[in-house]
């Protein structure tokens, strides 16, 4: 499918128009250029002032100019400039391209749809935000009522009912109230240069210069943007160029300065060198009995076996600290079964102790701690 023209249809599918506020109309121009000759004489013989220049961009107060942005990233080639360019100003980047499959970018919705799914999306993990955001779309009807009026009509109540938390909601109103009232709109946010847009998203409650930076990026696709204070993004310079520390936020428009104008890209390149140095996740343990080779080789079995069971050992020992329980002092023991205690009323200390058996833990101390009270101490 041939590549929508940006200056006629924006990133999200929207049909755009120009906006340039500062260009005069073809009436306003003839206005400001008729003027009567005597007014005009009058004025050159009071005054010696270099007459006003007539580019409409310069005034006296610089005013705030909607522009429309430089090609999206999801347009055709796009990606493939991107990486050129990368190549050729960065060599150790270079390598990094190499190892991983080029990016494909994409425009799913709307800007007010995208910035509602992020709100949602916040502080939550994938799987548990994908039920929310599941739920949101099934209580509003369908994706195509994702609007600022619709949304207005949730009550924080609504909301609460399908796992989103007042403060998410009091979020989702404050974001539909201002492309309500005109102050935001998919036009104007498409249009905004970087800056300007930045400015006007973060004063919605809930987006913050992240927020901003990740749907400039997968949103609208904006080529140049660089997530200075993404933690991933940092940690990938620093493997880049093999810094002693991670680089701070202040120094990473310097380090990647040569990025330009596809700093996207090369962020986006920054993690995937993060997960390729991420180390790989341990085995999991088998369950149950051995399975059967293909020969079945009864040798086999018995080696798999006495495998599985040395695994679980190290395991055991490794996470099973009820070795060391008849050797502690009997006040430790009665603080550590007071701390136990108190996690069973912290939902998130509990899930924790689930991982090394809670209630089996549980039991066990309370047994050593009835065995100690039951027995006097010797006296040394």
């Amino acid at each position: 499918m041939e590549s929508p023209n940006p200056q006629q249809v924006n990133s999200m599918g929207d049909q755009s128009p120009n906006l340039h506020p500062l260009s005069p109309s073809p009436s306003a121009a003839a206005a400001a250029t008729t003027t009567p000759t005597a007014a005009s004489s009058s004025r050159s013989s009071r005054s010696k002032k270099p007459p006003h220049s007539s580019d409409p961009n310069q005034s006296k107060k610089p005013r705030l100019a909607l522009t429309v942005p430089g090609r999206p990233l999801s347009a055709d080639g796009e990606v493939a400039a991107a990486i050129q360019h990368l190549r050729a100003a960065d060599p150790a980047l270079a390598t990094v391209i190499d190892a991983h499959d080029p990016p494909a970018f994409q425009c799913p919705h709307r800007p007010f749809h995208s910035l509602v799914r992020s709100i949602l999306y916040q502080q939550l993990a994938f799987k548990a935000a994908a039920s929310v955001y599941s739920r949101f779309l099934s209580l509003l009807g369908g994706e195509h009522n994702v609007l600022p009026e619709a949304v207005l009509a949730l009550t924080t109540q609504d909301l609460r009912q399908i796992g989103v938390s007042p403060r998410k909601a009091s979020y989702l109103h404050d974001l539909a109230r201002k492309y309500a009232s005109g102050i935001l709109s998919d036009a104007a946010v498409v249009n905004m240069d970087d800056r300007s847009l930045a400015a006007m998203l973060t004063m919605v409650k809930g987006i913050g210069a992240w927020s901003v930076h990740m749907f400039m990026i997968f949103s609208l696709n904006r080529p140049d943007v660089l997530p200075a204070a993404d933690l991933g993004v940092r940690k990938g310079v620093q493997h880049l160029y093999g810094l002693d520390a991670v680089p701070r936020p202040s120094q990473m428009e310097k380090l990647c300065e040569q990025w330009r104008p596809y700093r996207s890209v090369g962020a986006w390149y920054m993690w995937r060198l993060i997960e390729s140095k991420a180390p790989p996740p341990p085995p999991a343990i088998p369950v149950g009995p051995p399975a059967l080779t293909e020969h079945g080789d009864e040798l086999v079995l018995q080696q798999q076996h006495q495998h599985q069971q040395q695994q679980q050992q190290s395991v055991i020992q490794m996470i099973d600290p009820l070795q060391m329980l008849p050797g502690m002092d009997r006040q430790l023991l009665v603080c550590m079964s007071s701390w136990i205690s108190a996690c069973a009323l912290d939902p998130f200390r509990l899930r924790r102790m689930r991982l090394i058996e809670f209630d089996k833990l549980y039991a066990r101390i309370n047994s050593v701690i009835v065995k100690f009270k039951s027995s006097t101490p010797k006296e040394v």
